[in-house]
């Protein structure tokens, strides 16, 4: 949604429209975070699929950032950077037409050894959130907050 041409003024009644929308985002970023943390609790990560298309969208994550260690903490500034963001919108692209909500704003751990918090936690696009933490799964970085949840359960069960 567009404010308009650079320099218009902007309509007071619009202006609670677009609060209204902070907060609606908000609210489903939130649900969407606790929703996965609440998954993990109960499947090993490593077990999970996100999609239909994980294995491409793993493929894909790995071919156009080789250098990406999804056991190391997130460089918010990078990934963010000029030249960050260039790399993830031509990512991001490729999802366009195949996963909805493709661009929608999450909630993404910078490193999968800490749960979500307040300093722990980034902004970012849904398919940056997909990517990442499927590749986390592939290497069971998150299986532990399963195996915190239950402890001393046989791997064989689950």
């Amino acid at each position: 949604m567009s404010l308009g041409p650079v320099g218009a003024s902007l309509d007071p009644e619009q202006a609670e429209n677009f609060e209204d929308m902070e907060k609606q985002f908000a609210v489903k970023a939130v649900q969407h975070m606790a929703t996965y943390w609440a998954i993990l609790e109960k499947m090993r990560g490593s077990r999970l699929r996100l999609t239909k298309m994980d294995d491409e969208i793993y493929e894909h994550f790995k071919r156009d950032f080789p250098e990406f260690d999804p056991r190391e903490t997130i460089i918010e500034d990078e990934m963010k950077s000029k030249k960050g963001k260039e790399r993830w919108r031509t990512f991001m692209m490729a999802y366009e037409k195949k996963v909805e909500d493709y661009n929608f704003g999450t909630m993404l751990r910078a490193n999968p050894k800490f749960e979500y918090g307040e300093k722990e936690t980034i902004f970012a696009m849904r398919m940056q959130f997909y990517a990442i933490e499927i590749a986390r799964n592939r290497e069971g970085l998150n299986d532990w907050i399963y195996d915190r949840e239950h402890p001393g359960e046989d791997d064989k069960k689950t």
